[in-house]
């Protein structure tokens, strides 16, 4: 059994989601009073268990292990990396709202009547929930509640705490990313159930709602790929750089780079340049409003653009990691867990081509805006900028 397990688990998420997509969608078709979709409950069951917890500790161990950093160059960076994420979720906004999307899920007319009326609702409820006990916050899944006193906790244990503490700190956040894993490593199994579920009930149509809602989210960072990240580094240079976005440390040595400042902003564009994560975290969220009847105002979307920029900073470095995010969205929102969970279900059967470009547009930027910073600071200095 042991090599089963370890042959099960070198193979590749995706090859497995896909074989796992398959096989419940025909099983759906052929025999859908098989009762798969059990394994589909239980997959989002120990989503929704421990999606609070990997949130909290994430952040909390992300701030307390957070270095000084170096410099003017490095608060740039890192301002380069916070403005992306927001314009990335800003984007995704515009593009819910030019394309709204809706998927099906059950018992979404329960979240009607939670729905904010405006702005001032939104923005009472949202410091309502910051203030909740942390306790009651964990175990409700008020992922508000968890995402401040994780900031506050992070930032308190960041300047009175010993370095033994935070290196604690940090061994139960890889403890608890690798709980995530191993429910992860059972996506295939649960993505089966789920697809079985939505065949046998919708038939294969319902397809072509999840070919729907991948397009808005494959456009949308296509357009901050090629459009918002290179426009940001191309104000800040005064000159086009879209064809050089790097993409990993080996780049940044040939372009020359200080090794100081990109050995620490690379792995910290790792932790907080998630432009993919804020995209997908925005756009599942406004799916699920849409789909509730919720209409998302401007200044809502604004705050919603906020929170899934910080939410993004605190993403597991997992596959999928980002879906667990949805429901703190979903809750700005007035959407209860037990809805937003299946449009983290979703995401996982749309992940085959979802995660993969979340990763890839996420890694592009780190050396893109690594690059900017420290290119500003030689132009300052009057150094040659050769691309």
């Amino acid at each position: 059994m042991k090599k089963i397990w370890t042959k099960y688990c070198e193979t590749n998420l995706i090859i497995r989601i896909l074989i796992g997509l398959v096989i419940g969608s025909v099983l759906g078709l052929t025999v859908p009073q098989l009762g798969l979709g059990v394994l589909g409950d239980i997959f989002v069951g120990a989503l929704k268990a421990i999606a609070p917890l990997l949130v909290f500790v994430l952040v909390i161990s992300s701030l307390a292990n957070a270095g000084a950093g170096i410099g003017k160059r490095f608060r740039t960076v890192i301002i380069l990396y916070m403005l992306s994420t927001f314009m990335a979720a800003f984007v995704a906004v515009m593009g819910s709202k030019l394309f709204p999307i809706t998927v099906d899920l059950e018992l979404a007319e329960a979240a009607e009547g939670a729905a904010p009326s405006g702005i001032g609702e939104v923005l009472h409820t949202l410091v309502m929930n910051m203030v909740s006990n942390p306790v009651t916050a964990l175990s409700n899944a008020n992922y508000v509640g968890i995402l401040t006193w994780a900031v506050i906790l992070g930032i308190a244990i960041k300047i009175l705490a010993s370095d033994g503490t935070k290196a604690t700190l940090q061994d139960i956040s890889n403890a608890v990313t690798k709980t995530v894993q191993w429910v992860i490593n059972f996506a295939p199994f649960g993505i089966m159930g789920l697809v079985f579920t939505s065949v046998s009930q919708n038939g294969l149509g319902i397809f072509t709602q999840y070919g729907k809602l991948l397009a808005l989210l494959v456009g949308c960072m296509l357009a901050v790929a090629l459009i918002v990240d290179p426009l940001i580094a191309g104000i800040c240079l005064r000159r086009n750089s879209a064809a050089n976005i790097p993409i990993n440390m080996a780049l940044c040595e040939k372009l020359g780079l200080d090794r100081d400042m990109y050995s620490v902003s690379i792995p910290l564009g790792a932790t907080i340049n998630m432009d993919g994560a804020a995209i997908t975290i925005t756009v599942m969220s406004l799916a699920v409003a849409n789909t509730v009847g919720l209409n998302v105002d401007i200044p809502t979307a604004f705050i919603l653009s906020v929170i899934a920029t910080l939410g993004a900073c605190g993403s597991s470095g997992v596959a999928g990691g980002s879906l667990l995010l949805i429901p703190m969205a979903c809750s700005l929102l007035g959407i209860g867990n037990d809805i937003a969970m299946q449009a983290v279900a979703i995401g996982f059967i749309i992940g085959v081509v979802q995660d993969s470009l979340e990763t890839a547009i996420n890694s592009s930027g780190d050396v893109l805006f690594a690059a900017t910073a420290e290119f500003m600071e030689w132009r300052k200095e009057g150094k040659e900028i050769k691309f």
